[in-house]
Parts: structure tokens; sequence; C-alpha cells
């Protein structure tokens, strides 16, 4: 079983800080996490990326002429056509393949919805929906964000639903409202920096200047790159 690393408060604070202006694979390297890694950990605080970053070359978006090489065209045939199985007809593909008429819900690790887990960062989620659409993972929401959108609706942009001091739980029970608020990005990330935790962290603010610094330089690289 792959051990998982955790995120450090530094890392979080440059993840938020750079996610939605810098490439992915720039803030993986200088964090030295896959690049899924930072992916995953970008979606579930709430990260996305700006319109001008999307709009730029460094977002790898078709532009009409990159990639068009490789891209299928209209009429074209698709390698696997009348061949049963996306795999083909191996009787390991067959093995794994899903039987006629069989469901999501017939699947060996299946759980219903209204399940709940503790999540790798020790927050409590509860399964909300079986929709094939939503990614697997997507399919889970924390309860503490539940609770609160029961109360007040949708999040607004660019905010998060915490714990208040010291009551933080994965106790069902004890998630109730009294005991979250809403929260911007930036609040978030500035209580998660080192010099808001303690005076012995301070040395790790450097560190993130490095980070920052390594983050600026790749991007600036993979930029003129593409140019």
């Amino acid at each position: 079983m792959v051990k998982r690393k955790p995120w450090s408060e530094v890392e979080l604070a440059v993840l938020s800080e750079h996610y939605a202006d810098s490439p992915t694979t720039a803030i993986a390297a200088a964090l030295g996490r896959p690049t899924y890694s930072v992916y995953s950990k970008a979606i579930a605080m709430g990260l996305r990326k700006s319109a001008e970053y999307l709009a730029g070359p460094e977002a790898g978006r078709l532009d009409g002429q990159r990639g068009a090489a490789s891209r299928f065209v209209k009429g074209q045939a698709s390698w696997n056509k009348g061949v049963k199985g996306s795999t083909g007809k191996h009787p390991n593909c067959r093995r794994t393949q899903f039987k006629k008429g069989r469901s999501a819900k017939e699947s060996h690790n299946y759980v219903p919805i209204g399940s709940e887990r503790i999540s790798k960062d020790g927050y409590l989620e509860r399964k909300v929906t079986d929709d094939p659409d939503i990614y697997p993972a997507r399919r889970w929401v924390a309860v503490h964000r539940l609770v609160w959108e029961a109360a007040n609706g949708p999040i607004p942009p660019k905010h998060v639903v915490a714990f208040l001091p010291g009551r933080r739980t994965a106790d069902a029970a004890l998630i109730t409202l009294d005991a979250l608020e809403l929260v911007s990005q930036a609040e978030m990330a500035r209580r998660n920096h080192p010099r808001s935790k303690s005076p012995e962290l301070a040395k790790l603010v450097q560190l993130k200047g490095a980070i920052t610094r390594q983050v600026n330089r790749i991007a600036r690289e993979a930029k003129e790159t593409c140019k």
C-alpha cells in the first residue's frame, strides 16, 4: 500500500497562491509532487484556473493547429471498430468488463448513497450520488460542507467552509452549524501560513519564498518554450 505524503502548511499556501495562474506541472515540479496529486488537492480546496491563464498558451488548449496531426477527423474509423470491448477480446479483458445489463451497484466495492468515510486529510465525507458521469472522488462531499450548505445555500466563489478553532471533528453528531464558518480562500491561506501558527515555524517562510521563486522560474521557461 502506497503511503501518501501529507501536505504541509507551506505547500498549501504555495498551491493556493499560484494555482490560478501557473502551470500545474510547474507547481508539481517545484513541490516535488506528482501532477495528479496537485490537481487532486486543488480540487479539494476548491481552486480553479483563472480565465486569463486558460486563454493563454500555458494552458495547452487547442489553438486550431496544435495536435492537428493526431486528431480524429470526420469519417475516420476508430482503431477498435468492430472489436468487442474497448481493449479487445483477450480473456483477461473480457473477465474485467461489465456484463450486459450490469450496473455499477453490482460492483464488489459499491457502497450506497449516504455512506460515510474519512478522507486522507481527516475530514468526514458522505457519498451524495451514483452519477457515473462524475469522477468517483467527487461523488463524496465533506459533511461539514453539506451542513453549511443545507442552512445557507451554495458556497460563494473563492470561499471555503472551515471549522472554528478547536471544533474540528470527524464525528457526524458534532458537525453542527455553530461549529462552522465561511472564510475566503485568501483568509484560509493566511491562517495556514507558518507565521500565523507558531514563531518556531517562521523559518519555513524562507522555504516558501524559495519555492515561489522556483515556480515562477519554471513558469517563465514554460511560457518561453510555447512561443
